[in-house]
């Protein structure tokens, strides 16, 4: 018979075997994605594999759907002094033989389960407040109790100091157990360990203390780790990185991760290529990274590119949206699909009260002169108005065949509010969403408008697609799959361009099917900016915005965030004498904008947006 221990020495024998002829990619960060799903920093994270167990066992399946070989158990804080801090000392045994068992569950017999061992305390005070026999000691307590609870490799990671690696592997070497050791030493921008060792140093002493693998994680973003795992290069160390998502950055007052999952990818392919074997994330990546990650590196031989297999055991990578037939699409999704397919919309404007017999009339007048949808935004000036979703409800009802897209934003609700109401308009049937950060609301009567922000556009959109494939933000399971076509906003008249199209990019990574632009004046200008972002991954919808005046048009240029009107077309409104002419010409250049974007790569149609609710100019200038 088998014993634990000796089919774990097994796995862990193969794994090695594996780092030797392949790329390994191992997962992304736990504490930042238990963080994201509502845990409080002052918890302990590592008790939640007995107090939540479902949350954790949420992210390792999650990681594992996006194609990571090695998930680490949530036992990073695990060791006796830190559990101390929470009062929870005595329970190191059942919380790391939890971690394992829940990696465990997810790993199946495809993956690897990597115990996670952290360092003992707060950086900075490791050295002086414990011996290096006390450091042994603590290490090896939660070494033997994930042993014990069959892991396939010990990963010691994010140490700052030599000396506490040093004691990490004299402790889980005395176990004598022929399970491989993973050693990953946190370094600053500098390329040094806090103690000031170099990755020379570092390489050496790890390989003369027994490590099987050896590298860097945490700490800092890919540029800075690459430089340092490429000076740990030998030929005989099989090397490890696992980057945070940059450094993070404060927005609004929230730290954030900003490296894409895309900009993972990149330097996924030089890690490799620098000779990285075992390959994962650290603070502030996520399941996106890792499947880019797997995307770029699945059969790329350590060091040599252009050799590519098949890799066994990979997870092949899947469309965000999964499994949803043709008939679970709105007719808006099926249409847009169509290779020669134009759809025309309208922008509605809300009415100020609850009645809404009159938009409906309007709406009845577009559908009869030929309109395939109208998109209804949220309202974010003066005075409270029904909602987008109430509206398009009513129509679906009303107008029968007439699609509806809402405009849905992170200004005003916390994100239960949010995946509340993404359930309820998958309930009332109502399923083209285009999820907007929005702009801070306006004052009006309410002196002091509150906005949430919980999380941006980008956020919601991987929201949203989680929930199509029925797992809500928390990692919890919804009951069944949404079919919501997700559409997301992108600006190709943005100031800072690169920062527009890094976003858009994020965009379509965390799930969006669709998107509509910002209002376009200047066809050139949206060209150029679909040849800076490449081939579209999904069909856009430009907005046409028709002028209606000189003074309109210097305000939305130069007051309404993320508007830019070209100077030309604001001197042919100027040039226009009389209210009637300056409408005719407002008119006319949104039908030359309309017919120079109908052409180019990746649009399939364009929304009109009719100022004041005069959808009779939206007519005009579809020219229907």
């Amino acid at each position: 018979m088998i014993t634990p221990i000796r089919a774990s020495a097994r796995r862990g024998t193969a794994l090695l075997d594996r780092l030797h002829e392949a790329v390994v990619v191992a997962d992304g960060a736990m504490g930042t994605a238990l963080y994201e799903r509502g845990v409080f920093i002052n918890q302990s994270f590592d008790a939640l594999c007995l107090t939540q167990p479902e949350l954790v066992a949420a992210v390792h399946r999650q990681y594992r759907s996006a194609g990571a070989e090695l998930l680490e158990t949530n036992t990073f804080g695990a060791n006796r002094s830190r559990l101390a801090g929470h009062g929870l000392e005595d329970q190191v045994r059942d919380i790391n033989a939890a971690g394992v068992r829940l990696a465990r569950e997810a790993a199946g017999e495809e993956a690897w389960v990597g115990g996670s061992m952290g360092p003992v305390g707060v950086a900075g005070q490791v050295a002086g407040q414990f011996s290096a026999e006390d450091l042994e000691r603590i290490f090896g307590e939660q070494a033997e109790a994930l042993l014990e609870a069959g892991v396939d490799a010990f990963v010691v990671e994010t140490i700052p100091w030599l000396v506490e690696m040093e004691a990490a592997l004299s402790a889980i070497r005395r176990l004598d157990s022929g399970i491989p050791v993973i050693a990953m030493m946190t370094f600053n921008e500098e390329g040094e360990t806090q103690g000031g060792e170099t990755p020379e140093i570092v390489v050496d002493r790890l390989v003369a203390a027994g490590a099987d693998v050896i590298g860097a994680n945490c700490s800092v973003g890919p540029k800075p780790m690459l430089d340092v795992v490429a000076r740990m290069t030998r030929s005989d160390v099989l090397l490890a990185a696992m980057p945070n998502a940059g450094l993070p950055q404060s927005v609004e007052g929230r730290l954030l991760y900003m490296a894409s999952a895309e900009y993972f990818g990149k330097y996924a392919r030089r890690f490799v290529k620098a000779g990285v074997r075992l390959l994962g994330g650290c603070c502030g990546t996520t399941p996106e990274h890792v499947r880019q990650m797997k995307r770029e590196v699945a059969g790329f031989a350590p060091g040599r590119e252009s050799r590519r297999a098949a890799v066994p055991g990979a997870v092949a990578e899947a469309p965000v949206r999964r499994g949803r037939s043709p008939e679970e699409r709105t007719a808006l999704a099926r249409r847009l699909a169509e290779p020669d397919a134009f759809v025309t919309s309208v922008e509605l404007t809300p009415p100020k009260s609850a009645d809404i017999g009159e938009l409906v009339e309007s709406v009845r007048a577009l559908a009869a002169a030929g309109v395939d949808a109208v998109n209804i935004p949220e309202y974010a000036r003066i005075s409270p108005r029904p909602t987008p979703l109430a509206i398009a409800r009513a129509l679906r009802d009303a107008v029968p065949g007439m699609e509806t897209i809402i405009h849905y934003c992170c200004r005003d609700r916390n994100l239960y509010g949010m995946q509340a109401d993404l359930l309820s308009a998958h309930a009332l049937d109502v399923k083209n969403v285009l999820i907007i950060t929005g702009d801070p609301p306006k004052a009006g009567e309410y002196a002091v408008p509150t906005a949430v922000f919980d999380v941006d556009s980008i956020g919601l959109t991987r929201v949203a697609a989680g929930l199509g494939r029925g797992i809500d933000a928390a990692g919890r399971e919804t009951g069944i799959p949404l079919s919501l076509n997700i559409g997301v906003g992108v600006n190709p008249g943005a100031i800072d361009i690169q920062r527009e199209i890094d976003r858009f990019r994020r965009k379509l990574e965390a799930g969006a099917e669709f998107a509509m632009t910002q209002p376009v004046y200047d066809p050139l200008l949206l060209e150029s900016f679909l040849d800076e972002l490449g081939e579209p991954q999904v069909p856009i919808l430009v907005g046409i915005l028709p002028l209606h005046s000189y003074r309109n048009a210097e305000f939305l240029h130069n007051e309404v965030p993320g508007m830019r009107i070209p100077e030309p077309v604001r001197e042919r409104i100027r040039a226009a004498e009389g209210q009637r002419a300056s409408r005719a010409e407002g008119v006319a250049i949104a039908r030359e904008a309309l017919a120079g974007v109908r052409s180019l790569r990746g649009v399939r149609g364009v929304y009109v947006m009719p100022p004041f609710g005069r959808y009779e100019l939206a007519l005009e200038v579809l020219g229907l």
